[in-house]
């Protein structure tokens, strides 16, 4: 007779399996449902924390395997869905967005706008509900990186976000002739950023993508003051006059509270036509600044022609080629940042006054 299998012993077998991220059990961190057992076959649901998730393969495997080598257990069925938490409470005013990030740099023409682009189509991609908000606003590139076109709708006297390739963003791009300038002085640009997170229907979000100006000003102080900012990714090359700007980015939101979540290095190298790897920008500065500061080191992207042109055309690479390397790159760093808004979650945001 073979051995009764119980729900207990299959939650205790679960509790093996391990979060390489979360360092807890996937039954202490509740991801274990809908436990059913029909004599040797044994199913279950996983509740991942987001769908990006860098381990969900592992997870997947590692959970099987356990529940298998329970006495009796000759089958074993794993289904994987997610729901990205919260981390921390969502402002009185906007409660439907669950994660604000903000992409930053401490000084232009490090690719900011392209990593913060790529990285929320990567998200939105895995089936995540994200928005993207352009508060680059003497620069905003957005709407010509992503393609996007046309005056946003107005319903019931809010702004109707602009949809394109999965996302929902909202730029002063749209609203400013390409031929203009945007000329706001410190109270204007923090009414208008504001505006942008407070009367824009977004509806539900996973996360909010949020392209900050390069530097350290109005914008980054207005959005760290007036919404709980999930964490903060910082973008640099490998260069030692952007290394030294992010230096002051990162004391800025510290002295913010906001949470870093790591450090990405973009053009890190330029790949020769012969297949060698040339650091045209200097080598290794950006994992030096994420060890000095104590953060991850999100990822390091090449210099690559065809995502230059893709925001140039309006068709970024993820979505224009998305089995190129450098796709693959953007959703890796997509997992490693939705992975780290995961770790913050299980911690409650500081509260700025």
């Amino acid at each position: 007779m073979s051995p009764s299998i119980s729900e207990g012993v299959v939650l205790s077998a679960l509790r093996r399996v391990q979060d390489p991220d979360l360092h807890a059990d996937v039954v202490t961190l509740g991801f274990v449902r809908d436990v059913s057992i029909d004599g040797a076959r044994v199913a279950f649901t996983l509740e991942l924390t987001t769908p990006a998730c860098p381990a969900r393969g592992l997870l997947e495997r590692q959970a099987r395997e356990a529940v298998l080598a329970v006495p009796g257990v000759e089958d074993v069925r794993v289904r994987l869905t997610a729901r990205v938490r919260a981390a921390g409470a969502a402002p009185g005013e906007a409660p439907q967005i669950r994660n604000t990030v903000a992409v930053s740099s401490g000084k232009g023409g490090v690719g900011k706008s392209t990593v913060a682009v790529n990285l929320a189509l990567a998200l939105a991609q895995t089936g995540a509900r994200v928005g993207l908000l352009d508060a680059d606003v003497y620069g905003p590139n957005v709407p010509m990186m992503i393609g996007a076109r046309g005056l946003p709708g107005m319903f019931q006297n809010r702004i109707v976000p602009v949809a394109a390739h999965g996302l929902r963003l909202i730029s002063i791009g749209f609203f400013v002739p390409a031929e203009e300038a945007a000329i706001l002085r410190g109270p204007m640009l923090s009414s208008t950023i504001k505006q942008f997170l407070f009367e824009v229907e977004w509806g539900e979000l996973d996360y909010l993508v949020i392209d900050l100006p390069p530097g350290t000003g109005d914008a980054q102080l207005t959005i760290s003051q007036v919404i709980p900012l999930t964490g903060a990714v910082m973008v640099t090359t490998p260069q030692a006059v952007a290394l030294h700007d992010v230096r002051k980015g990162v004391a800025m939101f510290r002295q913010l509270d906001v949470p870093l979540l790591g450090i990405v290095e973009n053009m890190s190298w330029l790949t020769c036509p012969h297949g060698d790897r040339l650091p045209v920008f200097g080598q290794g500065g950006g994992r030096r600044l994420a060890e000095e500061f104590g953060v991850p080191l999100l990822a390091e992207l090449p210099y690559d022609a065809a995502t230059q042109q893709g925001g140039d055309t309006g068709r970024p690479v993820v979505v224009a080629a998305p089995e190129s390397a450098q796709a693959h790159a953007f959703r890796l760093l997509a997992g490693q940042v939705a992975a780290r808004v995961s770790i913050q979650a299980l911690k409650p945001l500081p509260t700025i006054r």
